[in-house]
């Protein structure tokens, strides 16, 4: 097998996962709100979405999704929807004087629900599985084998648990999350702003005349 193929995949899926994003903006804003401990669950929900799309786009299904029309324009308007939601939250704590926590109004407490919660946001973003497509095709050649594909496969899925936890890590030290407390209204504003700007794009993306592009 090829390292430098391996190490070209790895490299390039490193750049995609670790870029903000709504996932990793949304990560962020939980450890220095919540804590580690939380972030660190809600960073293994996020992992596991994207598993499910890595796995989509190994298999090679991905490439049948990017030109199912309606199949692709339905995830589209669903993660659009979700990400608006994620900035009304924000954009609601952000004018709020009681509430300090990222996504405190909805009252999520166990770590079931932050571990669902992560799960859903990468769920619903297909375009995670283009992502994908993108990495693993920078390091595999037409001569890729089934051993090659695997061995890219597990490299991606171990960055995203490290790019995730890594996120939960730096963003949950007492310095970051005083510096959070202080300018939680700020935070939370930018956030929102970034969320609706992510969200908008994608149910904008669902309904043009070529959504799979």
């Amino acid at each position: 097998m090829d390292l430098l193929s391996l190490l070209s995949i790895g490299i390039a899926f490193f750049i995609v996962a670790a870029s903000p994003g709504p996932a990793n903006i949304s990560n962020a804003a939980i450890a220095m709100s919540k804590g580690r401990k939380t972030s660190l669950i809600y960073a293994m929900g996020l992992s596991f979405g994207l598993i499910f799309w890595g796995v989509i786009a190994a298999s090679g299904i991905g490439a049948v999704l990017q030109s199912s029309v309606y199949v692709l324009m339905t995830l589209k308007v669903f993660g659009g929807l979700y990400l608006l939601r994620l900035a009304y939250v924000s954009a609601k704590a952000s004018f709020s004087s009681e509430q300090d926590t990222f996504e405190s109004n909805d009252n999520v407490s166990t770590g079931k629900a932050w571990f669902i919660r992560g799960l859903l946001l990468n769920l619903s973003n297909p375009k995670s599985v283009i992502a994908w497509m993108a990495a693993l095709s920078v390091g595999m050649g037409n001569d890729g084998n089934l051993f090659t594909l695997l061995a890219a496969f597990a490299l991606c899925v171990v960055l995203g648990f490290v790019v995730n936890s890594l996120y939960s890590i730096c963003f949950s030290f007492s310095g970051v999350m005083s510096a959070y407390k202080k300018a939680k209204h700020w935070v939370n504003g930018v956030s929102s702003v970034l969320f609706s700007v992510a969200g908008f794009g994608l149910l904008r993306s669902a309904f043009q005349r070529n959504p799979a592009g």
